[in-house]
């Protein structure tokens, strides 16, 4: 097992450990008192992975009541919120209680969301299922659902108790959703750790389950590292948004159905370097395609900049972008937004 520590205002371990589901509710009684746990999951990951959970949560002494809801980002919305809290509330949650996140992003974020509000916030775990949850959002302690005004705009901040990433349950995983997940690594390498971007970019989508341990344990550690600077977003923790600008956009042009985020994130890493660093571009553009990710998007420039427009990270009327000039290296640039247009435009 290979373990970090986050030292957050609430600290909390992250295990990486094939196996680890199954063990799952051993780790989760190690670190709280509850013996009644809330598992929120979804339809597909219900069927691939909630026996092997509950088996062990049950093994451990846990009493638990189990909410499933449609796989997907349209599940992350204010109706779904309500039937989370219904749900709640009927089992007996408590304070005293844990709240268990079993899935992907999607659910991770908002389960992490009701328990940050319900009963003005409940302690949570997480285990992730998919690599992008793995490396990305099941650590650092963002939440949020969508909102007809865009993607992640209502959230809190809800640290979680504990996470527990298991290798193994990635083998289940189609290679569209793989390769999301690589979006999002690719871009721990680019902004922060050139030998981890050597290391993915010796692999592909066929050998990476060869590196996953190491690969999943650099990207956390790399988040750990700037959460523990900037746990509130205020400053530093911009730079794990590299891509996302354009990326979100790009989603947001396709309604959120189509196209993944990571497949989003990668098509805006390749985008803003084609434009600010073309030096990188052919290197990043050969790594994104052996994960087969985007390296670009037909759509017009004109059409994409007004969804970055309402991008969370504008302020007033100037925006920041992160840009890599050499990889492993990754600064903040802050800019008039009409400045921004005329770059991407260019």
């Amino acid at each position: 097992m290979k373990k970090i520590r986050i030292n957050t205002s609430a600290p909390y371990d992250v295990l990486i450990e094939r196996g680890g589901l199954g063990k799952c509710g051993e780790y989760i009684a190690e670190i709280t008192a509850a013996r009644k746990a809330a598992v929120i999951t979804d339809d597909i990951v219900e069927k691939l992975h909630l026996e092997t959970a509950l088996e062990s949560m049950k093994k451990a002494g846990f009493e638990c009541s189990v909410y499933t809801f449609p796989n997907g980002e349209k599940s992350k919305c204010l109706d779904n919120l309500g039937r989370i809290y219904d749900f709640l509330c009927s089992s007996g949650i408590t304070r005293k209680d844990i709240i268990v996140a079993l899935g992907g992003g999607v659910v991770g974020d908002i389960t992490g969301f009701a328990a940050a509000s319900y009963l003005r916030g409940v302690d949570f775990v997480q285990i992730p299922t998919t690599l992008l949850a793995q490396v990305d959002s099941s650590v650092g302690g963002k939440t949020a659902i969508d909102i007809p005004g865009g993607k992640n705009l209502v959230g809190a901040f809800k640290q979680p108790a504990l996470v527990i990433c298991d290798s193994d349950v990635l083998k289940t995983l189609s290679d569209d959703i793989l390769s999301e997940g690589m979006g999002e690594c690719i871009k721990y390498g680019m902004i922060r750790d050139e030998k981890l971007f050597e290391l993915i970019e010796s692999h592909d989508l066929a050998s990476i389950d060869s590196i996953m341990d190491e690969m999943v344990y650099k990207c956390v550690d790399i988040k750990r590292q700037v959460v523990e600077n900037d746990e509130f977003d205020r400053g530093e923790r911009m730079i794990l948004n590299f891509g996302h600008t354009l990326g979100h956009a790009i989603e947001g042009w396709h309604h959120y159905t189509g196209i993944s985020h990571g497949a989003g994130v990668a098509a805006g890493m390749c985008m803003i370097i084609d434009r600010l660093a073309p030096q990188l571009s052919e290197r990043l553009k050969k790594c994104c395609e052996a994960y087969k990710l985007p390296t670009g998007s037909d759509i017009p420039m004109s059409e994409l900049l007004p969804f970055c427009s309402k991008d969370k990270k504008n302020e007033f009327s100037s925006i920041n972008y992160i840009i890599c000039k050499e990889i492993g290296r990754s600064e903040i640039v802050k800019l008039p937004f009409t400045e921004f247009c005329r770059l991407m435009e260019k």
